[in-house]
């Protein structure tokens, strides 16, 4: 379930580069939510 909203997430960030130019700043606030999540979730040793 994380590793589903960490991509959207991303995607989101990558889509933020030409289409959703005004909304860059909160674009790059949901990239670092998705790093933050994958982050947790390899520290905290969960499996796939």
């Amino acid at each position: 379930m994380l590793w589903t909203i960490a991509v959207i997430l991303i995607v989101l960030w990558v889509l933020g580069f030409g289409v959703f130019h005004l909304a860059g700043g909160l674009i790059h606030i949901l990239l670092v939510i998705a790093v933050i999540v994958v982050l947790v979730r390899l520290f905290t040793g969960r499996g796939v």
